[in-house]
């Protein structure tokens, strides 16, 4: 495993992916950062589906421009059931923490795929329900990330925004 900051520094939203297979230990490592991500009161309400058949990958690839050939894509979805509810007394009164936990899941995966020198790119460019529908998933969940996850191809590399945009720590204040 790279330093945190370092991992963290070099990762990059891959928008170009070579056809290799990910290895199966490769996924499950993968899959296993997410299953252990914290969740609020450790309710787990993510649920994941992970696309690799030919018809999967059509299906996604129709309803979402941003896959960019990689040959496998994780949906991130939650059951909106299972997520921890705020309370009065926890400052989120009536919030469902469901979907913030499935997004801190997908955040354990994409590093966890970088550190295996897997490449992915989180796309929120999508129609939730067109998605939703295309995988015949329940009427209790609800999609809100796509990861394509693949090896970069030769030629991939950070957006010229990726270093640029960057505010400086000034943004961070200490009171």
């Amino acid at each position: 495993m790279k330093d945190f900051m370092e991992l963290a520094q070099s990762r990059y939203s891959v928008r170009k992916f070579d056809k290799r297979p990910i290895e199966g230990e490769k996924l499950e490592k993968i899959l296993e950062a997410g299953r252990i991500a914290p969740t609020a009161c450790n309710y787990q309400p993510q649920r994941i589906y992970l696309l690799q058949s030919e018809d999967a990958m059509s299906k996604i690839n129709a309803v979402c421009r941003c896959i960019y050939g990689a040959p496998t894509c994780i949906v991130v979805a939650y059951d909106e059931n299972r997520g921890a509810k705020g309370t009065e007394e926890l400052a989120y009164e009536g919030f469902n923490f469901a979907e913030m936990d499935a997004t801190i899941v997908c955040t354990h995966m994409m590093l966890e795929a970088w550190d295996l020198g897997i490449g992915s790119c989180w796309v929120g460019a999508f129609q939730r329900k067109r998605v939703h529908d295309i995988l015949g998933l329940p009427a209790n969940e609800t999609v809100c990330a796509l990861l394509p996850i693949g090896y970069p191809a030769e030629e991939s590399k950070p957006s010229n925004n990726h270093y640029s945009l960057r505010d400086p720590m000034e943004t961070v204040s200490i009171l």
